[in-house]
């Protein structure tokens, strides 16, 4: 449950694979923790031995999902998300997407949520050209931090 650097992950990733560990990377903005997130991190976890979590950070966070997010800094983001039982590493990237990320430490398995498909995923090609296996694991329905947000907003003050 460490927050690393990006420039250390490699070298960590090194370090847990020759210990014979299998690698799981995900990755994403987390911003507004909920029971999905929980459980995806969960089921992610199952896979392997070693997960890390590539963080979007704050402004790759606005980028994809515009100015009014995130919600929370990716500082106190990472260190949600560093607590979960279910994390081994937290490294924050500033890409819109984990490509480069997932080329430079190729973990043994790159999953994502159910809501996405391996077809469009961007990291796709470069988890494909490592041998990398890519898996997807189901979302769990109606929660999301945009329906918190919504929810919220629509909330008398």
């Amino acid at each position: 449950m460490i927050i690393v650097k990006r420039d250390d992950i490699s070298a960590i990733v090194s370090k847990e694979k020759a210990a014979g560990k299998t690698i799981v990377f995900t990755n994403g903005c987390f911003d507004i923790l909920h029971a999905g997130h929980v459980r995806y991190l969960n089921g992610a976890k199952a896979l392997g031995d070693c997960l890390i979590i590539g963080l979007n950070s704050d402004e790759s966070v606005r980028s994809l999902k515009g100015p009014a997010r995130p919600v929370n800094g990716q500082d106190d983001r990472a260190e949600v998300l560093a607590g979960l039982r279910a994390v081994d590493y937290v490294v924050i990237f500033h890409e819109k997407t984990a490509e480069i990320i997932v080329s430079e430490i190729k973990p043994d398995i790159y999953a994502k949520g159910g809501d996405y498909c391996i077809q469009n995923l961007p990291e796709r090609q470069a988890v494909e050209a490592y041998g990398g296996r890519i898996v997807l694991i189901p979302e769990v329905a109606g929660r999301s931090s945009s329906n918190i947000i919504k929810k919220i907003n629509s909330q008398p003050m």
